[in-house]
């Protein structure tokens, strides 16, 4: 007997390996994914603005690390003693414009320099809706808790997005011919104006995304994240406190089901490789300096000197390093 309801997973469409670089930027469950991709050890940069919600932030901020748009000191504003840009995540900000700056616009140029060579670009919707300056009327990324009052708060439509997103990609493709966009929409419900509010900003959004797929059926694709969390898992056990966010056991479930559309049986077999190794670092000995935990460690050295040597694009430097440090403490 079946007590759940499952969500089919699309098929046929292109692996993703650690040779692909990537690109990931959107909501929090950008950031769950890009986590385990990143600790699997795959080529990416992750939301080098921070996390953003809603479609027309992102879409900005892809424009400007196209651009490599350079920011300066009349780009930011001062708000309860820090410096801040409405287009970054509050981890940007910083006590003087100069730090504030240098965090901006080092990761700015960063990822400018991957847009060439990228192979994916992972793209997360949280919320349709969307907050304007009432000064300047620009869609604000991140509020930094200024007033309220400052903002009109409104539903994009379904056009809007769409129409927005068909000059993204076609520019993109101008740019990178064999670049691939994957969305999802987050699973995540925003209840700031209820439940029905949440449904009609989710449904913008996939029907958004729908309209774009069949626009670019060879470079759009869609993962249900937000169908498997409403439908295969539905209890409230898989909810963090807050009853809104996904647990961590459902995050790891979605990277499961993400793993079975993307990656090949080599890919896994890597992954899998990849993760023994970080097992075996994480250990920690009642005795670190005995003869039997650096035998342990020498171990893990070779582990990653015979992986490299088969896949000499993973980066292990990180972890090599560390074994050397307990090695010669």
């Amino acid at each position: 007997m079946n007590f759940q309801t499952s969500v089919g997973l699309p098929v046929g469409l292109p692996p993703i390996s650690h040779i692909s670089p990537i690109l990931l930027m959107g909501s929090c469950f950008a950031e769950n994914m890009g986590t385990f991709l990143t600790e699997a050890k795959f080529q990416l940069d992750l939301n080098p603005f921070g996390i953003l919600y809603n479609p027309l932030s992102i879409s900005s901020a892809l424009k400007e690390i196209i651009t490599k748009k350079e920011y300066t000191e009349k780009d930011l504003f001062a708000y309860r003693g820090l410096w801040h840009s409405t287009m970054h995540h509050g981890s940007f900000s910083a006590i003087t414009p100069e730090a504030t700056l240098q965090n901006i616009n080092a990761r700015l140029l960063q990822a400018h320099q991957t847009v060439p060579k990228l192979d994916w670009l992972m793209l997360t919707f949280g919320t349709a809706y969307v907050y304007e300056a009432k000064e300047t009327g620009k869609v604000a990324s991140n509020c930094h808790k200024l007033p309220e009052n400052d903002f009109n708060r409104r539903l994009l439509s379904v056009d809007e997005i769409v129409d927005e997103y068909t000059s993204l990609i076609t520019d993109m493709a101008a740019c990178n011919a064999t670049l691939k966009f994957l969305f999802t929409v987050s699973p995540i419900r925003h209840i700031r104006d209820g439940m029905h509010a949440n449904q009609l900003s989710k449904s913008t959004l996939l029907l958004a995304v729908d309209r774009l797929q069949q626009s670019f059926p060879e470079q759009v694709f869609y993962f249900p994240s937000y169908e498997i969390v409403l439908d295969e898992l539905r209890d409230y056990r898989f909810y963090a406190d807050d009853m809104l966010h996904p647990s961590p056991l459902a995050v790891h479930y979605l990277w499961e089901r993400f793993s079975e559309t993307f990656f090949s049986a080599e890919t896994k077999q890597v992954i899998r490789e990849v993760e023994d190794i970080r097992r075996d670092l994480a250990h920690k000995p009642f005795h670190p300096g005995s003869e039997a935990y650096q035998r342990f460690l020498g171990q893990i050295v070779l582990k990653i000197e015979r992986l490299i040597r088969k896949y000499p694009y993973l980066d292990f430097q990180k972890e090599t390093e560390l074994c050397h440090t307990r090695l010669n403490p």
